[in-house]
């Protein structure tokens, strides 16, 4: 089976890295001359509205999947008069837009933090007044790892704060006083089977996220499984969807969800019996999903802006090295390390030893 990917970053690598041994073979279609899955499957150079491209990639493989949600709805519901494409157009259209997101959660019961659609900036004046501060200003599409936001603390912080983010459709949210951050790693196949890895604990530096730590027995785990199911049933969802959450006061909240595999289920590759990759794999190809089950205590730390040695992460006993193949550049995450122990009082003190690798230059 030959796979279509659009996107051709390290997700479409760590996709195709898994697939391999499965038999798959792979095309990514990504505008970049240097875009870092193309040692790894066809690399067909394009825009991602460039038709006449979409078209090749359709003829030539089985069936489609995105790594990333800034492809066009558009694209994908092109590329399905073709060929399969999964997770649908639908699904990408109410993912990547903030406020058709929030709205499902609404409508499915999942609760969230006030919000409130901006489209000018007297919607915003009214939207604060309603809402109140501190409160959360982002685009409705396009925005990822702290880009495309801006917390608004005080009544300074609302004034232009909507030509600040470039004049364009944005989402008003209440800031919520959190407790912690964890994602949920969910999967539904063609034939409707579902699981789900542990939830993840998170943390962010600079709205990017910095590390994961996977859970055992968490007490929301069945929560955050039923809030998940509800999203996956309503948007006949196949392949690796992720769901972040707030903790709040004992309960869940939801921040918004990933039509895709995710940096917080990097984890997976060595701490589950089978990562989310292959997972994704498997439920978009009509495979028999694989077990979800942690394999010992499991953290991945992201590397951004720069990979430590090679030599001395290698040389950490649990720690297994991911390197994206990608030019260093402030900000860009080039690679991640997974680290796999024994016991949670192991991977503690291996998550410092890589943390004073990173810090260290």
């Amino acid at each position: 089976m030959k796979i279509g990917v659009i996107g051709g970053g390290q997700l479409g690598r760590m996709l195709a890295l898994a697939g391999t041994p499965l038999g798959q073979q792979f095309a990514f279609l990504d505008p970049a001359p240097d875009a870092c899955a193309q040692a790894l499957g066809e690399h067909i150079r394009a825009d991602y509205s460039d038709r006449d491209h979409l078209r090749q990639l359709a003829d030539e493989v089985d069936l489609v999947t995105f790594e990333f949600e800034s492809v066009p709805a558009e694209t994908v519901a092109f590329l399905s008069q073709f060929v399969p494409v999964y997770p649908s157009a639908e699904s990408l259209r109410i993912a990547r837009d903030r406020w058709f997101e929030k709205s499902m959660f609404q409508e499915l019961g999942i609760p969230t933090p006030e919000f409130a659609d901006i489209q000018s900036q007297e919607n915003l004046d009214a939207a604060v007044r309603r809402i109140g501060l501190p409160a959360v200003l982002k685009t409705r599409t396009l925005g990822y790892d702290g880009k495309g936001q801006k917390v608004l603390r005080h009544p300074e912080d609302v004034q232009n704060a909507f030509a600040e983010l470039g004049s364009v459709p944005c989402i008003l949210e209440g800031f919520v006083p959190f407790s912690g951050e964890v994602s949920l790693i969910a999967v539904r196949a063609r034939s409707g089977q579902t699981c789900f890895y542990p939830l993840v604990h998170n943390t962010h530096e600079n709205g990017i996220l910095r590390l994961s730590v996977a859970s055992s027995g968490h007490p929301l785990q069945a929560l955050a499984e039923d809030y998940a199911e509800r999203v996956l049933g309503k948007l006949e969802y196949v392949g690796v969807l992720a769901f972040e959450f707030f903790e709040v006061d004992g309960g869940l909240k939801a921040n918004e969800i990933a039509p895709r595999v995710h940096n917080s289920g990097h984890w997976t590759i060595e701490g589950a019996e089978c990562s989310q990759f292959e997972n994704h794999l498997r439920a978009i190809a009509g495979l028999p999903l694989g077990s979800t089950a942690l394999v010992g205590a499991s953290a991945m730390l992201n590397f951004i802006g720069r990979v430590p040695p090679t030599e001395k992460i290698t040389a950490l006993t649990d720690v297994h090295l991911h390197h994206y193949g990608k030019a260093f550049k402030a900000g860009r995450k080039v690679g991640h390390a997974t680290l796999r122990c024994a016991d949670a009082a192991t991977l503690r003190t291996r998550i410092a030893e890589v943390e004073a690798l990173i810090n260290a230059e």
